[in-house]
């Protein structure tokens, strides 16, 4: 038992089986990925979470906030937050609510350029991710991500 445990008095604490806890071990491999791609990403003055919100807005574009909150498994005031941000570059725009009360995500032509200067930064180090883990090795992983994602989302909601 450590020295700190015992001095707090928290020897009864069974921490058996903590180091395979999820969301230790994704949020751990979340951040250091996170760092290498905003890194790479680092002269297009974009982080790697404004480019995926941006490919999402692009590919689906005119994309309603709700959707894609949904997509990236984002909570809406963290979306809203990266949205006015990317809005107040001149990214994006965000239109009023629609009658359906929905607010319709677009890219700017400014986001556009954007967008397409950082996708060749960002394919550099997916090529190089990828090549260093396995293409095939990474399809089943990426596959294995949905899933869990899927089972997170499902217990959330329960």
């Amino acid at each position: 038992m450590s020295r700190r445990c015992q001095e707090i008095g928290r020897r009864d604490i069974d921490l058996s089986g903590t180091a395979l806890c999820v969301a230790f071990n994704l949020r751990r491999t979340s951040r250091v990925i996170a760092a290498l791609y905003d890194s790479t990403l680092a002269a297009s003055r974009l982080s790697s979470a404004q480019v995926t919100i941006l490919i999402v807005v692009a590919k689906s574009e005119p994309v309603p906030v709700g959707v894609l909150a949904r997509i990236i498994l984002a909570d809406h005031s963290t979306l809203t937050r990266n949205l006015a941000l990317l809005s107040r570059q001149g990214l994006i725009t965000i239109s009023p609510r629609t009658t359906m009360r929905r607010r319709l995500v677009r890219l700017t032509a400014q986001g556009g350029t954007a967008l397409g200067r950082s996708i060749r930064q960002w394919r550099r180090i997916q090529a190089q991710f990828v090549g260093l883990f396995g293409e095939r090795r990474w399809r089943k992983t990426q596959k294995s991500l949905e899933e869990l994602a899927a089972i997170a989302v499902r217990l959330r909601s329960h």
